[in-house]
């Protein structure tokens, strides 16, 4: 039998060398068919930014594209300068540790301020009503608890005055961290003015909107029957009235504050006051207690000057 190994020979037992035998490949030539090179560049992966092939190994600690440090400003994203990664339950102790200091001092107040709280109630009452003070209509208790309960308001109402400050101050302090300098700047240029708007919504409202309300309700009922004014009923409303005049006077600044950091525009503003008009109105009727309907059309009135007044300001310091 011929053997497997004289395969390639010839039939006259000659055999020629093979051409792979001894040749080498030209130099530079990869063995390749430029159709399968071609081939193998196509199907070489990519990461998205480059070949994955040509960067060096990060394993080996010698890249020189090294991972980015997440506490750095990638991409133009940052984190404010003080911020820091605390547990949940450490910012809910935080939380109620700082309400519960702005509560122990509004307390404190409001317990002071029952030792002088029928004097208060009387030092209103004999102001809010118009006329020379014989002339002013008693306050009638119509329960057992209702003086007690009035008392407690107005000295509730001493405490919230004294506690706000505070209260605002914890808020900063608490929300500190996460701010930049800029919304930092804000606040603290806000904090006061707010207060000073609070404290000029209530004067507004004990020296101007109570006598004008309650001398509306004095002579609209003088010519039918003699009113008998209740005391708890009263200072619900009296109260009501103030604290709702304290944030209505906001109006400004929350306008201010949306144009400097961005939010709205004046012409915006201008463009839609029909409706920002409506809403006032509207929160008058539901906040305001007064079954006349004159309180709530006053503190809309109110409402709707501040908006416009702002919108003039800023229109003529050139603010678009």
């Amino acid at each position: 039998m011929p053997d497997e190994s004289d395969e390639g020979a010839d039939v006259d037992g000659s055999e020629e060398p093979r051409e792979d035998a001894g040749e080498q490949p030209p130099e530079g030539h990869t063995g390749e068919s430029p159709d399968s090179s071609r081939g193998r560049e196509d199907t070489i992966e990519t990461d998205g930014e480059g070949y994955v092939h040509d960067r060096p190994d990060s394993s080996t600690g010698d890249s020189e594209y090294p991972e980015p440090d997440p506490d750095d400003d990638i991409g133009g994203i940052s984190t404010p300068p003080d911020d820091e990664e605390m547990p949940l339950a450490d910012h809910i102790e935080e939380m109620i540790l700082r309400l519960a200091r702005v509560i122990l001092v509004g307390s404190a107040a409001t317990a002071i301020g029952l030792f002088w709280a029928s004097e208060a109630i009387e030092f209103i009452w004999f102001n809010v009503f118009p006329g020379p003070v014989d002339e002013v209509p008693p306050p009638h208790v119509y329960h057992p608890l209702e003086l007690w309960l009035s008392r407690i308001k107005v000295a509730a109402l001493a405490g919230v005055l004294v506690a706000l400050p505070m209260f605002v101050y914890e808020c900063y302090a608490f929300m500190r961290p996460g701010l930049y300098p800029n919304e930092r700047k804000y606040y603290i240029s806000a904090v006061p003015m707010s207060l000073v708007l609070a404290a000029f919504g209530m004067f507004v409202s004990y020296i101007l909107v109570l006598p004008i309300l309650f001398r509306y309700f004095t002579y609209y009922s003088d010519a039918s029957a003699n009113i008998a004014y209740g005391l708890g009923n009263t200072f619900d409303m009296i109260i009501t009235l103030t604290g709702f005049l304290a944030v209505v006077f906001q109006i400004p600044l929350f306008i201010m504050l949306a144009i400097m950091m961005g939010v709205t525009t004046r012409k915006w503003l201008a463009d839609k006051r029909l409706y920002f008009w409506a809403a006032f109105l509207g929160l008058s009727f539901m906040f305001t207690l007064d079954p006349t309907g004159m309180a709530p059309i006053i503190v809309a009135i109110i409402m709707i000057v501040l908006f416009e007044g702002t919108l003039l300001v800023l229109k003529w310091v050139g603010r678009e």
